[in-house]
């Protein structure tokens, strides 16, 4: 029985926001995939380990791209965009890499670790909040797929090797700290995000595409590290070239500012006028 006095609620709208498939397909491989990094780490199977981040990158690499192909863009693929580059690039390659080199540091190795970690987290958290602030041809900071590729590189190459993680410890905490501190840096790092894949190009960058191709397959290991650890040093090369330019036109404008005038000519004064005479002592 209702009452005369109160009105009816309204009703709720119970309408559900889906999700797309396509994209976050991608994104959950690569989650599964750190995740399985973590867990081959655990077991001492570091080099499974390795491999499963490099495919992460992979897989993540792709979500971005499809999303952006097929319009399937939103703000929940997004989020779990960056949930999931922190388990497979934050979380997973901190693990591997203590597990493997930095566990008998001591303290020093699980500070690495962490600076590595929390450094994946500050700069996927200062990208969500500067993405439409910043140039798109250009990271600001390493990005923590690189960053997480330089780790399993250089597990995935001393492996191959022969080294063990004790006997290169020391070279795995300089490049974990590096790694974690390049991530929140202010360098610029060339992004790939002005390449367009739908636009027609020459043949001669599919041959170039098959070579390289070609090359990776070669010496999987060694040129993914390799061509992380050349692109990781380019940011800073680049910043030195601008640091050197800027300095010599800061010289340039202080040596064109402190240069004397030179002296002006005053042709009336060196010349008589015409009326007066030329002997000051004679009289008109």
């Amino acid at each position: 029985m209702t009452h005369p006095d109160r009105h009816p609620l309204p009703m709720l709208d119970k309408r559900r926001r889906g999700i797309y498939i396509l994209p976050n397909l991608f994104t959950t491989a690569a989650l599964f995939a750190g995740f399985y990094a973590i867990v081959q780490a655990m077991n001492n199977r570091f080099e499974a380990a390795a491999v499963a981040i490099f495919i992460a990158m992979v897989l993540d690499g792709l979500d971005g791209r499809i999303a952006r192909l097929t319009h399937t863009q939103s703000e929940f693929g997004a989020e779990y965009d960056s949930l999931s580059d922190m388990v497979s690039f934050g979380a997973a390659p901190a693990l591997v890499m203590y597990e493997w080199a930095l566990q008998g540091l001591g303290k020093l190795g699980w500070i690495a670790a962490f600076i590595y970690c929390a450094g994946a987290a500050l700069r996927l958290a200062r990208f969500n909040t500067n993405i439409d602030i910043v140039d798109r041809r250009y990271f600001q900071g390493l990005p923590s797929p690189a960053a997480a590729a330089l780790i399993a590189g250089m597990v995935w190459v001393g492996l191959d090797n022969g080294f063990s993680g004790d006997e290169l410890r020391w070279y795995a905490c300089a490049l974990t700290i590096f790694a974690g501190i390049s991530m929140v840096s202010n360098v610029l790092f060339w992004s790939g995000k002005d390449i367009n894949l739908r636009r027609s190009v020459p043949f001669i960058v599919l041959i170039a595409l098959v070579l390289a191709f070609a090359l990776v397959s070669s010496y999987p290991p060694g040129v993914l590290f390799g061509l992380f650890l050349i692109y990781a040093g380019s940011g800073y090369v680049l910043w030195a070239l601008r640091w050197r330019k800027r300095r010599l036109h800061r010289q340039e404008a202080a040596a064109f500012t402190d240069s004397p005038l030179p002296p002006q000519n005053n042709e009336a004064s060196a010349e008589p006028d015409a009326g007066a005479a030329s002997d000051p002592g004679s009289k008109p």
